[in-house]
């Protein structure tokens, strides 16, 4: 019956996988803005930016101790606040002016040469000044995922520092290499919404953080059970509205594309929360709540490279993480990481020409279709990121720890963060 189970969801999966590249409007290539495309991407920006504030900071908020839910939604606001100011500055520019191989360049520095009717190559019918703002929302919720897997233990100041400076030494770079016209992108590598630059970099980050940082007090001794999960069940329904602009969107136009990658996101998310409830139900007799929203955004984020496929992601955070006993302590690598790795690597195993050809394009074949090339060119595209991510991220949390202190203190921790580092609690 497990068997089946299993076969059934990857194979599910697999099909919604597909849904995001069909359709190639051959009728938003030229170089105007379009008002409907536009329209569209306010929209989408908006969506994507709600995922953070408030999605993420109820998400996240709602798994952790009572003593800890202001400082867990602290993390979600100053990302918010910090990285879309250095974006704006040096960011953007950084990642996606210019043509170098491996990083922008200067031209668009505090946004500098962007007009009213400015566009830019990589999204044609829209005011650049709009996929800027698009691509920044991009790099918060980045940074803002991180904060899940160090939770309850990281001193907010610290967690300032290191958002900043990962942003310039991880994610920039990463987003330029995928999107920004840098060398993954011109080996030809699939990243439909974020597997690579958004979800293999907060997941890989997350663990590297959890691992410096240490186990949080009282780890394995004492219940560390989330306070409310109702707020977390609140987060996971703005985060999966939210997604349908975060996915949807990435077509960067509002055309069949977009709706496809719509559709495929909500079923992902469908196929995600009923796996894990299904798996939980065989194993421990009940399906949990927590189970249910850990599965749909598993799904939602392992769709986002354009492929689905949830059993590992469910074994990661639990009998794997169990078994190594890292503190990882909403599951950003369980989830995010290791679905970004997943779905980027079968986006080269059901990639077909068909789905994946447009105008001026011939598209690409993967593995189903009896070429290898591009599953390899994925598997690069993975290798690359996890170890540029590992690296960087290990090199930041050890800058930042020169500067400040990482962790809290010991008796910091044990009263929480709330009142340590904010002085604020919530009411009894």
């Amino acid at each position: 019956m497990r068997k089946s189970l299993s076969v059934l969801a990857a194979l599910c999966c697999a099909a919604f996988a597909s849904l995001p590249a069909h359709a190639q409007d051959a009728g938003n290539i030229a170089n105007k803005i379009d008002p409907a495309d536009t329209g569209f991407m306010i929209v989408a920006t908006a969506l994507v930016l709600m995922m953070t504030l408030p999605g993420l900071a109820l998400f996240y908020c709602g798994m952790v101790r009572k003593k800890n839910i202001l400082a867990t939604m602290a993390q979600s606001l100053v990302a918010t606040a910090l990285v879309s100011m250095l974006w704006g500055l040096l960011g953007y520019s950084l990642a996606f002016s210019g043509d170098g191989a491996y990083l922008g360049d200067f031209a668009r520095i505090a946004l500098m040469g962007i007009g009213i009717e400015t566009i830019t190559p990589l999204a044609k019918t829209i005011p650049e000044i709009l996929f800027m703002a698009y691509q920044m929302t991009f790099a918060v919720i980045t940074c803002a995922l991180i904060g899940g897997s160090v939770a309850e233990r990281m001193k907010f100041s610290a967690f300032m520092l290191f958002c900043a400076v990962w942003l310039f030494v991880v994610y920039i770079p990463t987003a330029h290499w995928v999107w920004g016209g840098g060398f993954l992108q011109k080996m030809g590598l699939l990243d439909f919404a974020g597997g690579t630059v958004v979800h293999i970099n907060a997941g890989v980050a997350g663990l590297v953080a959890a691992l410096v940082m240490g186990k949080r007090q009282g780890f394995g001794r004492e219940n560390l059970a989330p306070f409310d999960l109702s707020l977390a069940v609140v987060g996971t329904g703005l985060l999966w509205v939210g997604w349908f602009g975060f996915n949807g969107g990435s077509a960067l136009a509002a055309g069949s594309r977009a709706v496809f990658a719509i559709v495929a996101t909500h079923l992902a998310a469908c196929a995600g929360a009923l796996m894990w409830s299904g798996l939980e139900w065989i194993q421990r007799g009940k399906p949990s709540v927590l189970g249910l929203i850990s599965g749909a955004v598993a799904g939602l984020g392992t769709i986002t490279p354009a492929s689905g496929y949830i059993l590992p992601c469910y074994f990661m955070c639990t009998a794997v993480k169990q078994r190594l006993r890292y503190d990882d302590t909403l599951d950003v690598f369980g989830v995010h990481g290791v679905g970004g790795i997943l779905g980027t690597l079968l986006a080269g195993v059901f990639a077909t020409r068909a789905i994946t050809a447009s105008e001026g394009d011939p598209g690409v074949s993967g593995l189903l279709e009896g070429d290898a090339h591009q599953f390899v060119t994925q598997a690069i595209g993975v290798g690359v990121t996890v170890v540029w991510c590992a690296v960087g991220t290990y090199v930041v949390l050890k800058f930042v720890d020169v500067l400040i202190p990482l962790r809290a203190e010991p008796d910091e921790e044990r009263e929480g963060l709330d009142i340590a580092l904010h002085g604020e609690a919530l009411h009894q």
